[in-house]
């Protein structure tokens, strides 16, 4: 497995940033052991963390009760200062399928982390999948991989640059590296948030019907033409691909009235599109046509999405210069 460069230690103050992520395919399926192809998309969530008189997050001085993922995080990262101011600010949408909890999961580890002697990307890989974990109850380790490593990854691949392998106990999942065809994306918001803990759950039950097992190998043949096409760099053939990843989800009962208007009101201008992420609100993700990008960005903001072009964030979470004290 290539070893990737780790997060170094530093003295507090401590900046840290992580990129959003989209999937492009095999969500849901994942988290049965089927393959995920995502990609780290250069939206950003920065962290800071310094020495305080007490433990706050943006302003809140109980933070433990507020922010489901803030005390798995202290709690896994030994010997940091007691009380920390902590600030985040992002560009990542919350609760809209695009890494925002990853984001700042991975950010906020790699700070503590720094601050305790540094760690490797693989570690902090695990980390931050145990600590979205203890928070969700539920998932794969997909989103925070990616945007711990950057660039396009698969997850249950069994070939492409090998970067780590994260385990929950009773699944393991390999993670490799993908190389990128170095296209622009299109994402946009639909403005319905969602719950992905409540997602997966329903999926996994539909899942266990008797047709499940069918279901799932289809997202799974999805997903290895998917890849195929990538490789390729065969952007015809990926949109036909979202487009049936597309309506897997929605067989699976996991798109949204929203979801479907911004795919038909983007479709003129894409190869293909879908849902990314958990559904059932969230956000899309397009691959436009040559000279076609913002023809797509306004057809999404016409009908009041929250859109973004966007290309592959290469770094995944990295340290940042700390800027003056607030």
């Amino acid at each position: 497995m290539r070893e990737l460069e780790g997060i170094t230690a530093r003295s507090l103050p401590i900046v840290a940033r992580a990129p959003g992520k989209c999937i492009l395919f095999g969500e849901h399926a994942v988290v049965h052991g089927g393959p995920e192809l995502l990609l780290a998309i250069d939206l950003y969530t920065q962290v800071s963390i310094r020495a305080a008189a007490s433990l706050s997050l943006n302003g809140d001085k109980d933070p433990r009760a507020h922010h489901p993922y803030l005390g798995p995080a202290l709690d896994r990262f030994g010997p940091v200062p007691p009380d920390l101011q902590i600030r985040s600010v992002s560009r990542i949408p919350r609760a809209a399928g695009l890494g925002s909890s990853a984001a700042f999961v991975s950010a906020l580890a790699a700070a503590l982390a720094s601050s305790g002697g540094g760690i490797s990307r693989a570690a902090l890989a695990a980390e931050s999948f145990a600590i979205e974990r203890a928070a969700q109850g539920v998932g794969s380790p997909g989103d925070t991989s990616c945007v711990v490593a950057g660039g396009l990854l698969s997850l249950n691949v069994p070939d492409g640059e090998a970067l780590w392998e994260v385990s929950d106990g009773a699944r393991n999942w390999p993670v490799a590296r993908l190389p990128d065809p170095g296209w622009a994306w299109l994402v946009a918001y639909s403005g319905i948030p969602r719950r992905t803990g409540d997602a997966v759950r329903a999926v996994s039950e539909r899942l266990a019907a008797a047709d499940g097992p069918t279901l799932l190998e289809r997202f799974r043949s999805v997903a290895l033409e998917g890849l195929d096409a990538l490789r390729a760099e065969d952007p015809e053939r990926v949109g036909r691909l979202l487009d049936q990843n597309q309506t897997l989800l929605a067989e699976v009962g996991v798109s949204h009235p929203r979801l479907e208007a911004l795919l038909e009101a983007v479709r003129p201008a894409v190869y293909g599109a879908k849902l990314t992420g958990a559904g059932a609100g969230g956000s899309i993700v397009a691959l436009p046509r040559p000279g076609k990008a913002l023809e797509a960005l306004r057809r999404l903001t016409r009908v009041g999405a929250a859109a973004y072009s966007v290309r592959v964030a290469p770094s995944g979470v990295e340290l940042v210069e700390p800027g003056p004290p607030a």
